[in-house]
């Protein structure tokens, strides 16, 4: 007797509508592929990963604003004012976050670890970090000079249109000129109050708002902070003029 071993059927489709497609399936990729050309990650899988474990949270995905086209970097760490945006967004709801969340949102947008261990050590941050502190040290990482850095932060943490005055509130910069000016260490506090007061006449006028053409005229100057994320320490230019140039 011969014996015939029994072979499933394949599944056998007759149409189209046999098939259950997921009916948010569709948005959901469209909106990934889009954030994936707008981010541009550097590992797709690493940043997927990040981008649908946020998502399925409910938390801020890790995507940029806009794609960035020519964006000029200071050191090669991939940090860019789009990713440094996208972390403002992700961690600054509260005045600290863990070390552990900051490690976990930095990985998500495929940054150099080493990089984060630099910017952590010339912080001399714990396990609790205070965001804006260390926001002023990742516009210092894009800027390299003091005045360059408050560009960058007016640029990032305004609610105007890309390319306008990039206003932002008063006292918000003059906590990251304060602390981004002691970190510099060379700076006597009576340069640093002078200098807050030379624009308080012109934030008056602006409604307690100070915008980037109130202090920065498109040159270099100041004391260089960001050479650090190259050799892990302070670079301090050897002059004695005050960081901005008046």
């Amino acid at each position: 007797m011969c014996y015939i071993a029994a072979m499933p059927l394949p599944d056998t489709m007759f149409c189209a509508q046999q098939i259950n497609i997921p009916p948010q399936l569709p948005d959901i990729l469209k909106n990934f592929s889009k954030a994936a050309i707008r981010t541009q990650p550097e590992d797709l899988l690493l940043w997927s990963a990040a981008y649908f474990n946020a998502l399925s949270k409910g938390e801020v995905l890790p995507v940029k604003d806009r794609l960035e086209i020519n964006t000029t970097q200071k050191t090669d760490t991939g940090l860019t004012p789009g990713l440094l945006k996208t972390l403002h967004k992700q961690l600054s709801f509260k005045e600290t976050c863990s070390k552990e969340d900051l490690q976990e949102k930095w990985k998500g947008l495929c940054l150099h670890m080493d990089h984060l261990e630099t910017l952590l050590s010339l912080g001399s941050f714990d396990s609790d970090i205070n965001w804006m502190e260390f926001f002023a040290l990742g516009c210092s990482a894009l800027g390299g000079t003091l005045v360059s850095s408050l560009k960058f932060a007016c640029e990032i943490l305004t609610e105007d249109e890309e390319g306008g005055a990039g206003r932002i509130p008063f006292n918000i910069f003059v906590k990251l000129y304060t602390y981004l000016a002691h970190l510099d260490g060379d700076m006597p506090q009576d340069h640093i109050d002078n200098f807050l007061r030379s624009l308080q006449a012109q934030v008056d006028k602006q409604n307690g708002m100070i915008q980037v053409s109130n202090f920065y005229i498109g040159r270099k100057c100041g004391k260089k902070i960001g050479k650090a994320m190259d050799d892990r320490k302070e670079v301090i230019e050897n002059n004695k003029t005050t960081a901005i140039d008046e």
